[in-house]
């Protein structure tokens, strides 16, 4: 397969350093690419179908029914997929070499490309996304097959400028596209929560300012239309300040220049080391299981469990579902209307605890792997700087085992209070119809970006310090 490998396509990498300008330009204009696509419906689809990934809408960062429907999740599935070949060591591609970064990279790729076919072909023929009869009767003569085809070519197209829109933001932008765009989704949600003035449900409106002061202005109970709204806000601002304290949260390795007198720095370990990305890759397994899930229930096999809609209602697949609000587990709210007994609501909720936690955990360790953190690939990086730890011999080895006290302990637990924060968020619900794991990915994305820029703006201006990050 290495010819096949070495052919995909790619965006041609930067031949020199790219100025900070030139990526905040790239990075904008990839960003009103997004939102232009979003705004593009899929042509021949029938305004009654389904969306296996409403509840997943949040993390997939598309927009259901328009041309990127599948949004980042084929992306995503396809590194969960490689991630856990190269862990079984399955995978003999040593990324080391620029021989096996082009191998790794191209199977990525072609893994990329099969999971667009394989996430498209049952939202089309799953019963989900189904073809317009008007449109397949004035142009097809009622061929619905047609018309299914096509939807399914818009998909898959739609998947494809996803996949190269995020190779471009990684390689000439800020960040990666993946977590530009989970940004962008979530941010265009959270405005919405907070300043929408449209009723739907009630007499006031949805968004939570709008609200406050219309039931405020009318006598209104608050208790009666504002409860949950309070509670949404409070988690919000509480997960707001939880992310941006831990995030600062580190252990500091001291520095010193082997060949330069007096030049030290710090080689910091966050306790969130692995970011918040591999609760994506939990996320979006979960997306995928349940619609698979979805899709047998929806061609008359059940034996997986029932959905209600897109709402699991019964067997193995409400337990394997995750909890997404209050809705879902406050079983004493006449309101919520729960008709599952209690042991079976929390046993969802300790199932949906113990995938976040230990998912959390074991994916963090994957993705610290396989993005070049882990201890050996980071005492590489220090020796060829030219830095060593004061009191230690200047030897590759002796950094990897002190690296070892550090890097793998705090990838877990970082993984597990990931874990954890996203189901407690999830819980009590957010601001915006977002999922409380959405608003978690959001917030440490964008303080992660914020770091980037601060450290782009310094290596602009001091050039020498490229040399250090990898960055030439």
């Amino acid at each position: 397969m290495e010819p096949l490998l070495a052919a995909m396509p790619a965006v041609k990498s930067p031949e020199g350093h790219v100025h900070f300008k030139n990526k905040m330009l790239w990075t904008v204009a990839i960003l009103l690419l997004y939102f232009f696509l979003t705004n593009i419906p899929v042509f021949g689809l029938d305004p009654s179908s389904q969306d296996a990934f409403l509840y997943f809408r949040a993390l997939l960062a598309g927009e259901s029914g328009s041309i990127v429907h599948l949004g980042i999740g084929p992306i995503v599935t396809a590194s969960i997929v490689l991630q856990l070949l190269r862990g079984a060591d399955l995978i003999k591609i040593d990324t080391s070499e620029a021989r096996g970064q082009v191998m790794y990279m191209g199977l990525q790729k072609l893994l990329i490309f099969v999971m667009i076919i394989l996430e498209a072909a049952p939202n089309l023929f799953g019963g989900f996304m189904r073809p317009d009869p008007e449109i397949a009767q004035a142009l097809f003569g009622g061929n619905m097959f047609a018309v299914s085809f096509l939807i399914f070519l818009q998909i898959c197209l739609g998947g494809v400028l996803v996949f190269l829109m995020d190779e471009v933001v990684t390689k000439w932008g800020l960040g990666s596209g993946v977590g530009l765009f989970i940004v962008a989704g979530i941010s265009q949600s959270l405005i919405n929560g907070f300043l929408n003035w449209e009723a739907v449900s009630d007499p006031y409106p949805v968004g939570f300012f709008p609200r406050l002061f219309a039931i405020g202005l009318s006598g209104g109970n608050y208790l009666q239309y504002f409860g949950t709204d309070m509670l949404a806000f409070l988690t919000t601002i509480g997960i707001f300040l939880i992310v941006v304290y831990v995030e600062s949260t580190r252990i500091e390795i001291p520095l010193a220049h082997a060949r330069v007198r007096g030049a030290r720095a710090r080689f910091p370990v966050k306790l969130i080391y692995a970011s918040v990305l591999p609760m994506i890759l939990v996320r979006v397994l979960q997306a995928n299981v349940q619609m698979f899930g979805m899709f047998l229930s929806n061609i008359g096999i059940t034996i997986l469990g029932t959905f209600d809609g897109q709402t699991p209602a019964s067997g193995l697949m409400y337990f394997l579902a995750p909890v997404n609000g209050p809705q879902d587990w406050m079983w004493w709210v006449e309101s919520y209307g729960i008709t599952h007994a209690p042991w079976e609501v929390l046993l969802r909720l300790g199932i949906d605890t113990t995938v976040m936690i230990i998912g959390g955990a074991i994916f963090a360790l994957f993705w610290v792997k396989t993005a070049g953190l882990d201890s050996s690939h980071v005492a590489r990086q220090i020796q060829m700087s030219g830095m060593q730890i004061p009191g230690y011999r200047r030897n590759t080895q002796v950094l990897e085992r002190y690296l070892d006290r550090y890097i793998p302990r705090v990838t877990v637990i970082g993984g597990v209070m990931v874990g954890l924060l996203s189901v407690f968020a999830n819980l009590f619900g957010v601001i915006g119809a977002v999922s409380g794991t959405g608003l978690l990915l959001t917030v440490s994305i964008t303080y992660r970006l914020y770091e980037q820029v601060a450290s782009e703006q310094i290596m602009e201006m001091y050039p020498f310090m490229r040399q250090f990050f990898g960055r030439e």
